[in-house]
Protein backbone atom coordinates (compact mmCIF):
# COMPACT_ATOMS: atom_id res chain seq x y z
CA UNK A 1 0.00 0.00 0.00
CA UNK A 2 1.28 3.44 -0.90
CA UNK A 3 1.62 5.55 2.22
CA UNK A 4 -1.52 7.59 2.99
CA UNK A 5 -3.30 6.66 -0.26
CA UNK A 6 -6.44 5.71 1.69
CA UNK A 7 -6.47 8.87 3.83
CA UNK A 8 -9.01 11.59 3.18
CA UNK A 9 -7.10 14.57 1.81
CA UNK A 10 -10.04 16.78 0.95
CA UNK A 11 -12.15 18.58 3.53
CA UNK A 12 -15.30 19.97 1.90
CA UNK A 13 -16.76 23.10 3.43
CA UNK A 14 -20.43 22.67 2.56
CA UNK A 15 -22.66 21.73 5.49
CA UNK A 16 -24.40 19.10 3.37
CA UNK A 17 -21.11 17.29 2.73
CA UNK A 18 -20.17 17.50 6.42
CA UNK A 19 -23.46 15.81 7.36
CA UNK A 20 -22.73 13.05 4.84
CA UNK A 21 -19.40 12.48 6.56
CA UNK A 22 -21.19 12.05 9.91
CA UNK A 23 -23.62 9.54 8.40
CA UNK A 24 -20.67 7.53 7.05
CA UNK A 25 -19.27 6.84 10.55
CA UNK A 26 -19.07 3.17 11.51
CA UNK A 27 -18.16 3.06 15.23
CA UNK A 28 -17.35 -0.66 15.10
CA UNK A 29 -14.84 -0.27 12.26
CA UNK A 30 -13.46 2.79 14.04
CA UNK A 31 -12.86 0.82 17.22
CA UNK A 32 -10.84 -1.89 15.47
CA UNK A 33 -8.89 0.19 12.94
CA UNK A 34 -8.50 3.71 14.35
CA UNK A 35 -4.79 3.38 15.20
CA UNK A 36 -3.80 2.51 11.62
CA UNK A 37 -3.15 5.32 9.16
CA UNK A 38 -5.80 3.86 6.84
CA UNK A 39 -8.25 3.26 9.70
CA UNK A 40 -11.95 4.09 9.61
CA UNK A 41 -11.58 7.44 11.36
CA UNK A 42 -14.26 10.09 10.92
CA UNK A 43 -12.22 13.00 9.48
CA UNK A 44 -14.54 15.29 11.43
CA UNK A 45 -11.93 17.00 13.61
CA UNK A 46 -11.64 20.14 11.43
CA UNK A 47 -15.39 20.71 11.67
CA UNK A 48 -15.51 20.08 15.42
CA UNK A 49 -12.60 22.44 16.05
CA UNK A 50 -14.19 25.16 13.93
CA UNK A 51 -17.47 24.76 15.83
CA UNK A 52 -19.45 23.87 12.71
CA UNK A 53 -20.65 20.74 14.50
CA UNK A 54 -20.39 19.80 18.17
CA UNK A 55 -19.48 16.55 19.85
CA UNK A 56 -23.06 16.49 21.18
CA UNK A 57 -24.45 16.81 17.65
CA UNK A 58 -22.31 13.88 16.41
CA UNK A 59 -23.18 11.76 19.47
CA UNK A 60 -26.90 12.24 18.82
CA UNK A 61 -26.49 11.47 15.11
CA UNK A 62 -24.67 8.23 15.92
CA UNK A 63 -27.52 7.08 18.16
CA UNK A 64 -30.14 8.27 15.65
CA UNK A 65 -28.40 6.17 12.99
CA UNK A 66 -29.09 3.04 15.02
CA UNK A 67 -25.78 2.45 16.77
CA UNK A 68 -26.07 1.38 20.41
CA UNK A 69 -23.78 2.87 23.10
CA UNK A 70 -21.89 -0.40 23.77
CA UNK A 71 -20.74 -0.77 20.13
CA UNK A 72 -20.08 2.97 19.81
CA UNK A 73 -18.36 3.46 23.17
CA UNK A 74 -14.78 3.81 21.88
CA UNK A 75 -15.89 6.42 19.35
CA UNK A 76 -17.92 8.27 22.01
CA UNK A 77 -14.93 8.16 24.33
CA UNK A 78 -12.72 9.77 21.70
CA UNK A 79 -15.30 12.53 21.24
CA UNK A 80 -15.23 13.01 25.01
CA UNK A 81 -11.46 13.60 24.86
CA UNK A 82 -12.19 16.75 22.84
CA UNK A 83 -14.64 18.03 25.45
CA UNK A 84 -12.17 17.11 28.19
CA UNK A 85 -9.36 19.23 26.71
CA UNK A 86 -11.78 22.14 26.42
CA UNK A 87 -12.77 21.80 30.06
CA UNK A 88 -9.10 21.86 31.06
CA UNK A 89 -8.60 25.05 29.03
CA UNK A 90 -11.66 26.68 30.61
CA UNK A 91 -10.47 25.77 34.11
CA UNK A 92 -6.76 26.51 33.69
CA UNK A 93 -6.83 29.35 31.17
CA UNK A 94 -3.38 30.55 30.08
CA UNK A 95 -1.74 28.03 32.42
CA UNK A 96 -2.03 25.48 29.60
CA UNK A 97 0.72 27.48 27.86
CA UNK A 98 3.16 26.28 30.52
CA UNK A 99 4.11 22.80 31.73
CA UNK A 100 0.85 21.90 33.42
CA UNK A 101 1.66 19.06 35.84
CA UNK A 102 5.38 18.36 35.61
CA UNK A 103 8.41 20.19 34.28
CA UNK A 104 9.40 18.66 30.97
CA UNK A 105 12.87 17.18 31.29
CA UNK A 106 15.40 16.94 29.81
CA UNK A 107 15.08 19.99 27.54
CA UNK A 108 18.03 21.24 25.50
CA UNK A 109 16.28 23.81 23.27
CA UNK A 110 13.09 25.80 22.77
CA UNK A 111 13.09 25.54 18.99
CA UNK A 112 12.15 22.57 16.79
CA UNK A 113 14.38 19.97 15.13
CA UNK A 114 15.18 21.14 11.60
CA UNK A 115 14.58 17.59 10.41
CA UNK A 116 10.95 17.87 11.50
CA UNK A 117 10.44 21.20 9.74
CA UNK A 118 12.05 19.91 6.54
CA UNK A 119 10.70 16.34 6.73
CA UNK A 120 14.19 14.86 6.70
CA UNK A 121 14.21 12.67 9.83
CA UNK A 122 15.00 9.57 7.79
CA UNK A 123 11.83 7.87 9.11
CA UNK A 124 9.92 7.30 5.87
CA UNK A 125 6.45 7.31 7.45
CA UNK A 126 7.17 10.51 9.39
CA UNK A 127 8.77 12.41 6.51
CA UNK A 128 6.00 11.42 4.10
CA UNK A 129 3.37 12.41 6.67
CA UNK A 130 4.89 15.87 7.19
CA UNK A 131 5.11 16.48 3.45
CA UNK A 132 1.43 15.54 3.11
CA UNK A 133 0.57 17.61 6.18
CA UNK A 134 1.91 20.79 4.58
CA UNK A 135 -0.41 20.17 1.63
CA UNK A 136 -3.57 18.92 3.35
CA UNK A 137 -3.55 20.40 6.87
CA UNK A 138 -4.35 16.99 8.33
CA UNK A 139 -2.43 14.40 10.35
CA UNK A 140 -3.66 11.09 11.75
CA UNK A 141 -3.57 11.17 15.55
CA UNK A 142 -0.89 8.49 15.77
CA UNK A 143 1.36 10.52 13.50
CA UNK A 144 0.86 13.60 15.68
CA UNK A 145 2.04 11.56 18.65
CA UNK A 146 5.02 10.16 16.75
CA UNK A 147 6.11 13.64 15.65
CA UNK A 148 5.71 15.04 19.17
CA UNK A 149 7.68 12.16 20.66
CA UNK A 150 10.53 12.59 18.17
CA UNK A 151 10.64 16.37 18.73
CA UNK A 152 10.39 16.37 22.53
CA UNK A 153 11.58 13.02 23.81
CA UNK A 154 14.33 12.29 21.28
CA UNK A 155 15.20 15.81 20.08
CA UNK A 156 14.68 17.30 23.57
CA UNK A 157 12.83 20.36 22.28
CA UNK A 158 10.44 21.96 24.72
CA UNK A 159 6.93 21.09 23.57
CA UNK A 160 5.52 24.61 23.07
CA UNK A 161 7.34 25.75 19.92
CA UNK A 162 6.78 22.54 17.92
CA UNK A 163 3.18 22.48 19.16
CA UNK A 164 2.66 25.97 17.70
CA UNK A 165 4.21 24.79 14.42
CA UNK A 166 1.73 21.92 14.21
CA UNK A 167 -1.21 24.12 15.25
CA UNK A 168 -0.26 26.61 12.53
CA UNK A 169 -0.75 24.06 9.77
CA UNK A 170 -3.71 22.08 11.16
CA UNK A 171 -7.17 22.63 9.66
CA UNK A 172 -8.44 21.35 13.02
CA UNK A 173 -6.24 23.77 14.95
CA UNK A 174 -7.53 23.69 18.52
CA UNK A 175 -5.05 25.04 21.03
CA UNK A 176 -6.38 22.99 23.96
CA UNK A 177 -6.28 19.64 22.14
CA UNK A 178 -2.96 20.44 20.53
CA UNK A 179 -1.03 21.97 23.45
CA UNK A 180 -2.27 19.52 26.05
CA UNK A 181 -1.65 16.52 23.80
CA UNK A 182 1.93 17.67 23.18
CA UNK A 183 2.34 18.07 26.93
CA UNK A 184 0.94 14.57 27.43
CA UNK A 185 3.54 13.13 25.05
CA UNK A 186 6.37 15.16 26.62
CA UNK A 187 5.44 14.13 30.18
CA UNK A 188 4.42 17.65 31.22
CA UNK A 189 0.74 16.68 31.40
CA UNK A 190 1.17 12.99 32.23
CA UNK A 191 3.09 10.83 34.65
CA UNK A 192 5.25 9.33 31.93
CA UNK A 193 6.44 10.20 28.44
CA UNK A 194 5.14 8.65 25.25
CA UNK A 195 7.64 7.00 22.92
CA UNK A 196 7.22 4.79 19.86
CA UNK A 197 9.89 2.70 18.20
CA UNK A 198 10.33 1.79 14.54
CA UNK A 199 8.45 -1.49 14.95
CA UNK A 200 5.41 0.43 16.22
CA UNK A 201 5.57 2.87 13.32
CA UNK A 202 6.00 0.04 10.81
CA UNK A 203 2.93 -1.72 12.24
CA UNK A 204 0.53 1.20 12.06
CA UNK A 205 1.94 2.89 8.95
CA UNK A 206 2.54 -0.29 6.90
CA UNK A 207 6.25 0.36 6.39
CA UNK A 208 9.10 -2.14 6.69
CA UNK A 209 11.91 0.23 7.55
CA UNK A 210 14.91 -0.87 9.62
CA UNK A 211 18.14 0.64 10.83
CA UNK A 212 16.75 4.03 11.90
CA UNK A 213 17.43 5.81 15.19
CA UNK A 214 14.04 4.47 16.35
CA UNK A 215 14.87 0.87 15.50
CA UNK A 216 15.60 0.00 19.12
CA UNK A 217 13.82 -1.85 21.96
CA UNK A 218 11.77 0.32 24.30
CA UNK A 219 14.15 -0.08 27.23
CA UNK A 220 16.89 1.59 25.14
CA UNK A 221 14.99 4.90 25.07
CA UNK A 222 15.89 5.56 28.72
CA UNK A 223 19.57 6.24 28.03
CA UNK A 224 19.21 7.41 24.44
CA UNK A 225 21.32 10.39 23.32
CA UNK A 226 19.87 12.94 20.93
CA UNK A 227 20.16 11.38 17.46
CA UNK A 228 22.52 13.25 15.13
CA UNK A 229 19.72 14.05 12.68
CA UNK A 230 17.76 15.86 15.44
CA UNK A 231 20.59 17.95 16.88
CA UNK A 232 20.21 20.88 14.50
CA UNK A 233 17.24 23.01 15.52
CA UNK A 234 15.59 25.91 13.81
CA UNK A 235 13.71 28.97 15.04
CA UNK A 236 10.92 30.10 12.77
CA UNK A 237 8.39 32.89 12.46
CA UNK A 238 4.70 32.10 12.12
CA UNK A 239 2.45 34.84 10.81
CA UNK A 240 -1.28 34.67 10.11
CA UNK A 241 -2.34 35.86 6.64
CA UNK A 242 -5.47 37.74 7.70
CA UNK A 243 -7.93 38.94 5.04
CA UNK A 244 -7.78 42.60 4.08
CA UNK A 245 -9.76 44.77 6.49
CA UNK A 246 -12.97 46.07 4.92
CA UNK A 247 -15.97 48.03 6.16
CA UNK A 248 -19.10 46.06 6.98
CA UNK A 249 -22.77 47.08 7.00
CA UNK A 250 -24.65 46.98 10.31
CA UNK A 251 -28.36 47.37 11.04
CA UNK A 252 -28.44 48.64 14.63
CA UNK A 253 -32.08 47.70 15.02
CA UNK A 254 -30.98 44.04 14.93
CA UNK A 255 -28.93 41.97 17.35
CA UNK A 256 -25.37 41.09 16.31
CA UNK A 257 -24.13 37.48 16.40
CA UNK A 258 -20.36 37.21 16.67
CA UNK A 259 -18.72 34.18 15.09
CA UNK A 260 -15.07 33.22 15.50
CA UNK A 261 -12.73 30.56 14.14
CA UNK A 262 -13.96 28.39 17.04
CA UNK A 263 -17.68 29.02 16.43
CA UNK A 264 -18.91 28.65 12.87
CA UNK A 265 -22.14 26.84 13.73
CA UNK A 266 -24.64 27.49 10.91
CA UNK A 267 -27.55 26.40 13.12
CA UNK A 268 -26.77 28.87 15.91
CA UNK A 269 -29.61 31.41 16.08
CA UNK A 270 -30.42 30.68 12.44
CA UNK A 271 -34.09 31.46 13.09
CA UNK A 272 -33.23 35.01 14.24
CA UNK A 273 -32.82 38.00 11.99
CA UNK A 274 -29.44 39.42 12.97
CA UNK A 275 -26.17 40.97 11.89
CA UNK A 276 -23.78 38.04 11.47
CA UNK A 277 -20.10 38.85 11.84
CA UNK A 278 -17.04 36.63 11.63
CA UNK A 279 -14.60 38.39 13.95
CA UNK A 280 -10.91 37.81 13.21
CA UNK A 281 -8.90 39.46 15.99
CA UNK A 282 -5.24 40.17 15.10
CA UNK A 283 -4.25 39.93 18.78
CA UNK A 284 -5.60 36.37 18.94
CA UNK A 285 -3.80 35.33 15.76
CA UNK A 286 -0.59 36.92 17.02
CA UNK A 287 -0.74 34.55 19.98
CA UNK A 288 -1.95 31.54 18.02
CA UNK A 289 -1.00 31.95 14.34
CA UNK A 290 -2.59 29.85 11.60
CA UNK A 291 -1.59 29.19 8.00
CA UNK A 292 -3.11 30.39 4.73
CA UNK A 293 -4.73 26.95 4.26
CA UNK A 294 -6.35 27.17 7.68
CA UNK A 295 -7.51 30.75 7.19
CA UNK A 296 -9.02 29.87 3.80
CA UNK A 297 -10.80 26.94 5.44
CA UNK A 298 -12.22 29.18 8.18
CA UNK A 299 -13.47 31.80 5.73
CA UNK A 300 -14.94 29.25 3.32
CA UNK A 301 -16.83 27.47 6.10
CA UNK A 302 -18.28 30.79 7.22
CA UNK A 303 -19.35 32.26 3.88
CA UNK A 304 -20.62 28.96 2.49
CA UNK A 305 -22.83 28.00 5.42
CA UNK A 306 -23.84 31.13 7.33
CA UNK A 307 -26.20 33.41 5.42
CA UNK A 308 -25.18 37.05 5.03
CA UNK A 309 -22.13 36.72 7.25
CA UNK A 310 -19.62 39.56 7.02
CA UNK A 311 -15.94 39.43 7.95
CA UNK A 312 -14.46 41.99 10.32
CA UNK A 313 -10.70 42.06 10.86
CA UNK A 314 -10.01 43.89 14.11
CA UNK A 315 -10.45 43.68 17.85
CA UNK A 316 -13.79 43.13 19.57
CA UNK A 317 -13.59 46.57 21.21
CA UNK A 318 -12.96 48.22 17.84
CA UNK A 319 -15.94 46.45 16.29
CA UNK A 320 -18.18 47.39 19.18
CA UNK A 321 -17.15 51.05 19.17
CA UNK A 322 -16.95 51.57 15.41
CA UNK A 323 -20.45 50.24 14.77
CA UNK A 324 -22.07 51.15 18.13
CA UNK A 325 -23.05 47.56 18.80
CA UNK A 326 -25.16 47.04 21.90
CA UNK A 327 -27.21 43.85 21.50
CA UNK A 328 -24.38 41.33 21.06
CA UNK A 329 -24.45 37.52 21.22
CA UNK A 330 -21.52 35.11 21.20
CA UNK A 331 -20.64 31.58 22.27
CA UNK A 332 -18.47 30.87 25.29
CA UNK A 333 -14.81 30.14 24.61
CA UNK A 334 -11.57 30.74 26.55
CA UNK A 335 -10.43 33.21 23.88
CA UNK A 336 -13.66 35.23 24.22
CA UNK A 337 -13.41 36.24 27.87
CA UNK A 338 -13.06 39.93 26.93
CA UNK A 339 -16.28 39.94 24.87
CA UNK A 340 -19.25 41.89 26.20
CA UNK A 341 -22.86 40.92 25.59
CA UNK A 342 -24.94 37.78 25.98
CA UNK A 343 -22.88 34.61 26.19
CA UNK A 344 -24.39 31.35 25.01
CA UNK A 345 -23.02 28.00 26.16
CA UNK A 346 -21.34 25.59 23.82
CA UNK A 347 -23.03 22.22 23.23
CA UNK A 348 -21.37 19.60 25.40
CA UNK A 349 -22.03 15.87 25.14
CA UNK A 350 -22.45 15.51 28.88
CA UNK A 351 -23.26 17.71 31.83
CA UNK A 352 -19.77 17.26 33.28
CA UNK A 353 -17.74 20.41 33.81
CA UNK A 354 -14.73 21.57 35.76
CA UNK A 355 -11.15 20.38 35.99
CA UNK A 356 -10.32 16.69 36.26
CA UNK A 357 -6.60 15.81 36.61
CA UNK A 358 -7.10 12.79 34.38
CA UNK A 359 -9.31 12.08 31.40
CA UNK A 360 -10.54 8.83 32.90
CA UNK A 361 -11.85 10.63 35.98
CA UNK A 362 -13.79 12.87 33.59
CA UNK A 363 -14.93 9.90 31.47
CA UNK A 364 -16.15 7.98 34.53
CA UNK A 365 -18.58 10.84 35.26
CA UNK A 366 -19.63 11.04 31.60
CA UNK A 367 -20.39 7.32 31.32
CA UNK A 368 -22.95 7.60 34.08
CA UNK A 369 -25.01 9.82 31.77
CA UNK A 370 -25.10 7.28 28.93
CA UNK A 371 -28.12 4.99 28.76
CA UNK A 372 -26.87 1.50 27.90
Amino acid sequence: MKLFEEQQTEFPTSYKEILKRIDAIDPSKYKHTRNYINGAVSYLSPYISRGVISTKFIFKKILDNGFKPPEAEKFIQELAWRDYWQQVWIAKGEAINQDLKHTQTPVSNTDIPKAILEATTGIVAIDTAIQEFYKTGYLHNHLRMYIAAISCNMGRSHWKTPAKWMYYHLLDADWASNALSWQWVAGANANKKYVANQENINTYCFTKQRGTFLDIPYEAFTDMDVPEVLKQTSPFILKTPLPKKQAISIDNTLPSCIYTMYNLDPLWKQESKANRILLLEPSCFDLYPVSQNTMDFIVNLAVQNISNIQIYVGEFSELQQQYSLTNIYFKEHPLNTHYMGTQDSRDWMFDVQGYFPSFFGFWKKCKKQITY
